[in-house]
């Protein structure tokens, strides 16, 4: 053989050969498919609210404006992360909003007691959330209470709860508390500590979806409980587990409530907030029937519902048009959800 017929076969052997059909890991199809289609609509849909908002009051894009976005989202945005948690895992808490009023009176009210110790006014407040959330737990696996139905009557309780050991007044007063104004205004590393607060619970709550036993088995009792439980997953023992973790992170969102308002909030601070948690896990790709949904996808509805509320009140539009948008976006959510899984709608013909 000629050096001239060697040439191409040696050169065939040291060039790497490209699988016919397979594209670059840099490929839009393969970019879109990390993002999600759904984290993409929702990304376009927050571009669009910028881009109209921005057009209409030249405020709406400063900086400062975002930034108070972002601080104004912190307290459903940490409700609607572990809402997602419960809604994955098969469950809804309707109650995690009087939860956080609870816990927030319980944190002025410990902090006043102890002559002013924040620290122990949080641990009172995440302890009680603790209890409140293992209630729920307890309702529903023990008494065989729908989860919807335990939690729409533990809302109504726990609100009243929150009534009666304040008296339906604000309790304490933590301004002048160092430790509170921290967490109501301090900045790490320039952002602010509600938002380093969110953060870290989505990071740690992402974590624990993704990467461990604890997390694929959250997602298999959602998908299918009966499958999970012929596997040897103790089902009772999730249920109970993912409640208490709902009631913890609800007392923390009930603390940063009361530092930033600076009292104990019986109501005012957290009434509707589970409605806005429920709409931005829907809104972020969670199915209500459990087994899907992400972290990602709800933080990016959280965000988008804070960039639309605070685009109408920038613009001057009724506050109460804001409940009317939360209502449609979550109706729009589950038609969407309803019509992509490809089910029979009710009460239609097969």
């Amino acid at each position: 053989m000629t050096e001239q017929q060697l040439a191409p076969a040696a050169a065939s052997a040291t060039t790497p050969i490209r699988a016919e059909g397979r594209s670059s890991p840099y490929s839009p199809k393969r970019v879109i498919r990390a993002i999600g289609t759904g984290n993409l609509s929702l990304i376009g849909a927050l571009v669009v609210i910028a881009a109209i908002f921005g057009s209409l009051n030249d405020g709406y894009l400063d900086p400062k404006n975002l930034a108070g976005i972002g601080e104004a989202v912190t307290v459903f945005g940490l409700l609607a992360v572990v809402q997602t948690v419960v809604i994955i895992c098969g469950a809804l808490d309707i109650s995690v909003g009087s939860q956080a009023g609870v816990a927030s009176v319980i944190s002025a009210m410990a902090f006043t007691s102890t002559s002013g110790n924040a620290f122990l006014g949080i641990l009172a407040a995440i302890g009680c959330g603790l209890v409140l959330g293992a209630v729920n737990g307890l309702i529903i696996v023990y008494g065989r209470v729908n989860p919807v139905i335990a939690t729409l009557a533990t809302l109504a309780a726990y609100k009243g709860i929150a009534q009666l050991i304040s008296g339906g007044k604000a309790q304490g007063f933590v301004l002048d508390n160092d430790v509170f104004i921290f967490i109501a205004r301090g900045k790490i590393l320039g952002l602010p500590v509600p938002v380093i607060v969110l953060a870290v619970v989505a990071i740690a709550m992402h974590v624990l979806l993704k990467y461990t036993d604890i997390g694929r088995n959250i997602y298999a009792i959602g998908g299918n409980d009966t499958a999970a439980r012929l596997s040897g997953i103790n089902i009772n023992k999730y249920l109970i587990a993912v409640f208490v973790l709902a009631g913890a992170v609800a007392a923390i969102a009930g603390v940063i409530l009361t530092a930033r308002t600076g009292s104990g909030q019986p109501v005012s601070g957290s009434e509707g907030l589970e409605l806005k948690a429920i709409t931005a896990a829907a809104l972020g790709g969670c199915a209500l029937k459990g087994g899907k949904g992400t972290i990602g996808g709800t933080l990016l509805a959280v965000v988008l519902l804070g960039a639309l509320d605070n685009g109408l009140n920038v613009v001057g539009v009724n506050t109460f048009w804001q409940n009317v948008a939360q209502g449609s976006l979550l109706v729009a959510a589950v038609v969407i959800q309803q019509r992509r899984s490809g089910e029979r709608a009710v009460g239609l013909p097969t």
